[in-house]
């Protein structure tokens, strides 16, 4: 049972106690930092909201060109880097009283998170080969949620002290944890960096089949705005559930990922195989659209809630395919020497779909009601069978020779460690 549990043992187990180390701070980052900003710091809800998009954005850009760096400087030295920036960049909320600081704080946050993630990625693809990455991220994948739910709980208790200590403790906590991170990582083998890849700077960026890939993810990845926000606004607008149902849904989730994303990945093994569950979660994530819509106000409570659980439950199915589906996809598509730089781009989706999800999701569930879950699965079902003629699009424009110069002579060449 316990090669179940953990991932093998090597760089894919350091790799995810790296993850497990700073996801526990970020879980309890992600439960209070609005709450600190808002009533510690005392900045508007408004502006915080509009300092993160803004933040989130830029972070998607450079996190693009942060990707390259790691390919081209070496994917080990970078990571380290930026889990030492982004410890930086939680320690400075500790001493922000105004807007102007907040932003630009943010905005250092969000670039070093988002290069952190694709060095993370092209990192992973240096140490793992390519027919065990899938079930490697599995296991990351699980260890995030892991923590994330542990840390949460954390935060769950200084929100319930609300003292500005138990507030500072937490930022604190969140910054020790990628100094740590940085720590676990520097252990891990040095991956090479490439000197070069024929073809032009940020090649992704003309890459049309894969950009269009990347914007249908974004739109199946509307399924977390939807647990976070698009769920909490239907219970408190449409129906009779008690809101404390809204913090049951989201452990159900994360204990859920946490147990079963190894198994859910499994049979994820080539691109035939991740199209087929990526259209599988497009099925799901509909149905579990239309069981959430039978929780409407016009049904008992006990009726409500029941379907409220049901609807969660196939969410996460249908989360847990597509994850293990886009992850074969995206790195199978990647040219060799270009891991990061394709693996940031790819990231910008989750980037839209949080950008994007919260004016959609309350136009669509809000507004709409009903008939607005039903628009929001067909969005799923349609993006997740385009992805199939997306990706053979995709494959038929890879060019016949790699992408890839030769590694760099000297074997331990990662340029970013000293």
């Amino acid at each position: 049972m316990r090669h179940r549990i953990l991932p093998p043992a090597g760089p894919p187990r350091t790799l995810a106690l790296a993850q497990l180390i700073n996801s526990l701070g970020d879980g309890a980052f992600y439960t209070t930092s609005a709450l600190y900003f808002t009533t510690v710091v005392g900045l508007d809800a408004a502006r915080v909201g509009l300092g993160l998009t803004v933040a989130w954005a830029v972070g998607a850009v450079v996190g693009v060109w942060l990707g390259t760096l790691a390919d081209r400087r070496g994917p080990r030295g970078t990571a380290v880097l930026l889990a030492l920036a982004t410890s930086a960049s939680v320690a400075s909320f500790l001493f922000i009283r105004s807007f102007g600081p907040f932003l630009v704080a943010a905005c250092c946050y969000a670039v070093a998170q988002s290069g952190l993630a694709a060095a993370r990625q092209a990192l992973l693809a240096g140490l793992v080969a390519p027919g065990e990455r899938t079930s490697v991220l599995a296991h990351l994948q699980s260890t995030l949620n892991a923590g994330l739910a542990v840390g949460a709980g954390l935060g769950g208790y200084a929100l319930y002290s609300g003292t500005r200590g138990s507030f500072l403790a937490v930022f604190t906590m969140d910054a020790v944890s990628f100094l740590g991170c940085a720590l676990v990582l520097w252990r891990l083998p040095v991956v090479a960096p490439v000197n070069g890849a024929r073809g032009p700077a940020l090649a992704v960026l003309r890459d049309r089949p894969f950009t269009l890939i990347t914007l249908l993810n974004a739109v199946l990845l509307l399924r977390m705005p939807l647990l976070s926000l698009g769920i909490p606004l239907w219970i408190s607008e449409h129906t009779r559930a008690p809101e404390w149902l809204v913090s049951a849904l989201f452990l159900l989730n994360t204990l859920a990922v946490a147990t079963f994303q190894v198994r859910a990945a499994r049979g994820v093994t080539s691109t035939g195989t991740a199209m087929h569950a990526v259209r599988r979660s497009g099925w799901i994530l509909l149905v579990s659209c239309a069981v959430c819509a039978v929780s409407a106000a016009a049904v008992p409570v006990w009726v409500a809630v029941l379907t409220l659980l049901a609807g969660a439950v196939l969410h996460v199915v249908g989360e847990m395919l597509h994850s293990a589906g886009s992850w074969h996809i995206a790195f199978g598509l990647a040219p060799d020497g270009r891991v990061g730089e394709y693996q940031g781009f790819f990231g910008t989706g989750l980037i839209v779909a949080r950008t994007a999800g919260p004016l959609l999701l309350t136009a669509l569930l809000v507004t709409w009601g009903v008939p607005g879950w039903l628009v929001l699965g067909g969005l799923f079902v349609t993006a997740s069978y385009a992805m199939g003629p997306a990706v053979r699009w995709a494959e038929r424009s890879r060019p016949t020779t790699p992408l890839v110069a030769t590694p760099a002579a000297a074997p331990a060449a990662d340029t970013l460690q000293s």
